[in-house]
């Protein structure tokens, strides 16, 4: 039982410490997206989009909606590792290995597992997150009548709709992370194979090897999931204005009305922003919980 509970210690302020330099490395191109992916309309690209922001928002426009970010990449990383780590001991138990020695698909698997319980941190940290990134786009387009504060949208939501409000979009953020985080890892422990030399654990790739593994892992999520992220952006921040629909819904409408390219309006940003942000987050996991585990046993 001690050992259990120092292994929960660890991997969740492990996942904790890895979330929090996920965000700050790679939010300024995180709002990005999420605006490009709700008003592709309103910018011509990503530059555009970018410099826009920077110059009516400031450079605080940039890292609009970083305390829900925060709070959202922190608790998802901290469930979402937690849960790893029991999702690998159940596959370990079933295919009678140990966790440490499972294949990439395993590995994948139990990845996969573990977002449907991160997801339900992940859908109302992000709800709110999205909307404070597009608030200026709400506001100026008249689909809200003033700013508000992570507060205010909050006490907004469940006075209007009540609690369940801030699970819009709970469907399709797990139709997201099941599939993303499958390839998420798959990638990750992929690339760490291939980086590891002869004779030596993918422990011992290093900093630098391990941040591009880390990259290369939010590369093979995005590339996979990034039309459905697009709809669960657009049910999450559409709502606001009373025109929340259901994922099939919003989805056919996108792609009937403007195209399929719509679906991947915003890309750019994030394939750049996931070298820095997710390499950011497995360097830091990494070493936090190797030097943790030195320090509590």
């Amino acid at each position: 039982m001690a050992e259990i509970f120092k292994e929960f210690i660890t991997t969740f302020l492990a996942g904790s410490a890895g979330g929090t330099a996920c965000v700050y490395a790679g939010q300024p191109l995180d709002t990005v997206k999420v605006k490009l992916q709700t008003f592709p309309n309103v910018y011509s690209g990503t530059f555009d989009c970018f410099k826009t922001t920077l110059k009516t928002e400031g450079l605080r426009g940039l890292y609009k909606g970083s305390v829900p970010a925060l709070v959202c990449s922190v608790s998802e990383n901290a469930v979402l590792f937690v849960a790893l780590g029991c999702m690998k001991n159940m596959i370990a138990y079933i295919t009678n290995k140990q966790s440490s020695n499972l294949s990439n698909i395993e590995n994948a698997c139990a990845g996969s597992l573990s977002s449907i319980f991160s997801s339900l941190v992940v859908c109302p940290t992000e709800l709110v997150k999205c909307r404070m990134q597009a608030m200026s786009e709400l506001y100026t387009t008249g689909k809200l009548e003033k700013p508000m504060s992570p507060y205010g949208v909050v006490r907004s939501m469940i006075k209007a709709e009540g609690v369940l409000s801030l699970f819009n979009g709970l469907t399709s953020t797990w139709v997201r992370e099941m599939p993303g985080y499958f390839f998420f890892f798959y990638g990750y422990e992929f690339t760490r194979n291939l980086l590891t030399a002869k004779g030596k654990k993918k422990d011992d790739i290093g900093v630098v090897k391990t941040a591009f593994a880390g990259g290369t892992a939010g590369l093979c999520l995005w590339v996979a999931i990034f039309p459905i992220d697009v709809i669960k952006s657009r049910i999450q921040v559409m709502s606001v204005a009373g025109k929340q629909e259901g994922f099939r819904k919003t989805l056919f409408h996108v792609a009937r009305h403007e195209g399929i390219r719509a679906l991947y309006s915003g890309l750019l940003p994030t394939v750049i922003r996931t070298y820095p942000a997710n390499g950011a987050l497995f360097v830091t996991y990494e070493y936090t919980s190797r030097w943790l585990r030195k320090r509590i046993n």
